[in-house]
């Protein structure tokens, strides 16, 4: 019997150890595994019905699922990122050149601004319109710098991006070929009761398509509709500003507001009025309304989530993991709620079924 034992732990300590070894093999292509991941989660009704049609043909229906996939989520981000990179280049040329003044469009807000804003300002000892031109001139330049300096680390890591991006292609086509016969092998390996079991991976699943889907439904939506109005009011870099809006709007509730609001005062206080209010309203009504109704209905529902764990989920994802954390976030808040709805259950039934002790 102890001999058991201590084989036992051996082979339990094995097992950890190759475990936490490959894991680090793995973490430097964790992101690549990630989306890969959650595509294959998402293509996968797709490929289901591909397969339902030509049964013996896995090969085939598993590339047809990838270069749907490639058509409907790689190559409109590849042009939107095309768009995004020339505008942003002639955006920080416009302010190298002295066109494009941040400070001096806040010289004119703060001259419209009532006296106790100014009593504000006067506290956070911006005493001054110079002072304020200087230090948002200066933070202009320093953003404009930033993101010079990463458009040149992206195209220094032009490489690595595209190393990664081929490993995320091909391990999607084998879980889109294999993923049925992989899940059902971490299924069975994984020491929970089957009930346990189907409901982790259940809600795993979904909270993955409710997020992706919603998040980005919302996000292009009002990247969309934030982008037109830029360009019906004749805005410079209305696809910038767009692809800003719908980044922002991962962030419920604030997200598009941090772009279109500021434009909006800016318009209010140099008596812009008309395009000001339309702005104003649009943003407010239209907008606004697509977070309001889209991510309830989309994200909330499905997740069964309430908003208010959506929304820190989501800060919190993407504060430790990036851009990737909005899918994380929500999924290790879901998976946190549902394992302690089973540990609550199963104490609450075992003190059920626990027999009365004799007095």
């Amino acid at each position: 019997m102890r001999s058991t034992s201590a084989a036992q732990r051996a082979f339990f300590i094995l097992l950890a150890g190759v475990t936490i070894g490959f894991a680090a093999i793995l973490w430097p292509f964790m992101g690549a595994i990630f989306w890969a991941v959650v595509l294959a989660i998402l293509f996968q009704p797709l490929n289901r019905r591909l397969r339902l049609r030509w049964p013996k043909h896995l090969n085939l229906t598993s590339m047809a699922t990838l270069l749907i996939c490639l058509v409907i989520a790689v190559f409109p981000l590849v042009l939107i990122s095309i768009s995004v990179v020339q505008e942003t280049t002639a955006i920080y040329a416009r302010m190298v050149s002295g066109q494009l003044d941040f400070g001096a469009y806040f010289q004119q807000i703060y001259a419209a601004l009532p006296s106790w804003v100014g009593g504000i300002l006067e506290r956070m000892h911006l005493t001054s319109p110079e002072a304020i031109q200087e230090k948002l001139s200066t933070l202009a330049t320093e953003a404009g710098k930033l993101i010079a300096g990463k458009a040149v680390e992206l195209g220094g890591n032009t490489l690595g991006f595209a190393v990664s991006f081929c490993i995320m292609l091909y391990l999607l086509y084998f879980f889109l070929r294999d993923g049925q016969q992989l899940a059902h092998r971490i299924r069975d390996t994984i020491p929970l009761l089957p009930i346990h079991k189907e409901e982790l991976i259940q809600k795993f699943a979904t909270v993955i398509r409710a997020t992706v889907k919603g998040n980005l439904v919302v996000a292009a939506a009002q990247g969309a509709l934030g982008g037109m109005i830029f360009m019906v009011l004749g805005i410079q870099g209305a696809v910038l500003w767009g692809v800003l809006m719908a980044f922002l709007s991962l962030l419920p509730a604030v997200g598009a507001s941090l772009i279109w609001g500021p434009v909006s005062v800016y318009y209010l206080a140099t008596g812009a009025i008309t395009k000001g209010v339309v702005l104003t309203l649009y943003g407010i009504l239209v907008i606004g309304l697509v977070d309001n109704l889209l991510r309830p209905l989309l994200v909330g529902k499905d997740t069964k989530l309430p908003d208010y764990v959506v929304l820190i989920s989501t800060l919190g994802g993407m504060a430790l993991f990036g851009l990737t954390g909005f899918v994380i976030g929500p999924v290790i808040a879901a998976l946190f709620i549902a394992s302690w709805d089973i540990y609550g259950f199963s104490a609450e039934r075992r003190s059920v079924e626990k027999p009365p002790q004799k007095s």
